[in-house]
């Protein structure tokens, strides 16, 4: 394997995160996000399994993940991989739009991978411009903001909504979990708390879903990880804040999820800023 580098910038100013993955063979398990990702390839090859779906990711090939969208990744052959994205958290994303069209909406993007040369220009613009931090912050806003647009314009139904498909209470498992990420809880606790028997919960939460409900509130915990990370809590402290066993689980499945251990990503983010 040649040269690998994992670097994190974040723009202040946007209140976004870009990524840059080089020279990357790791496979990442069943995740998801709790913010979008709206990224790219430059190099290499991907398959990518999203909410049950299954994509062959090119150079040039676009991918948008909604929060919460299920998925997994891997290379297709011994090419490494170049990858480079944005992170945009719900608040930010639901700003932008306001801005835009002047009403309160959270866009759900219909397309997960996909070709637009128009929106990809615009987005290796973005992300050049806050790898290098060039540019004025109004710069960037412009051409963010017209990322956006184009996407929403392009990739959304009006009349979407992440909860459609969702029963009640499955809603309120997941409502329940991401209040109480820290508590140990078991699948008879997901059963009491869903009013559902134990198969039908699982066979209805990945349904759903995409993951069991254990692999979705450790995926929460990983999220709130990040935030106690860049606050400057150790990775001990972390680990203990958001519910794990012990730290060396924490790490492990903090690294599978997002590429880096705790202090790799704490010593990044401390630098992006």
């Amino acid at each position: 394997m040649g040269l690998e580098k994992r670097r994190v910038y974040l723009d202040r100013e946007l209140e976004a995160e870009a990524y840059w993955f080089y020279g990357i063979m790791q496979k990442f398990p069943n995740h998801f996000h709790e913010y979008y990702v709206i990224g790219f390839v430059e190099n290499g090859q991907r398959r990518l399994y999203c909410k049950n779906k299954d994509y062959i990711i090119n150079p040039g090939d676009m991918v948008v993940l909604n929060p919460f969208d299920s998925h997994t990744c891997l290379q297709v052959n011994d090419e490494a991989l170049d990858w480079r994205c944005i992170n945009i958290k719900k608040e930010v994303m639901k700003e932008a739009v306001e801005k835009i069209y002047g009403y309160d909406y959270l866009p759900v993007f219909s397309k997960t991978v996909f070709s637009d040369d128009e929106i990809l220009s615009l987005l290796k613009e973005l992300h050049s411009m806050i790898v290098i931090g060039s540019e004025s912050s109004e710069t960037r806003r412009a051409v963010f903001y017209k990322i956006i647009e184009k996407l929403f314009e392009k990739y959304t139904e009006q009349d979407q909504n992440d909860e459609i498909t969702a029963t009640a209470e499955i809603r309120r498992l997941c409502r329940y979990m991401e209040n109480n990420y820290c508590q140990k809880l078991s699948l008879d606790d997901f059963s009491k708390i869903a009013g559902q028997n134990k198969f039908t919960l699982l066979r209805n939460f990945n349904k759903i879903h995409g993951l069991t409900p254990y692999q979705y509130l450790e995926t929460i915990r990983i999220e709130k990880a990040r935030i106690y990370l860049e606050e400057g809590s150790t990775p001990a402290e972390t680990a203990l804040n958001t519910g794990f066993s012990d730290q060396s689980h924490f790490t492990r499945f903090f690294k599978s999820l997002i590429g880096l251990t705790p202090k790799q990503y704490q010593k990044l983010y401390k630098e992006s800023i």
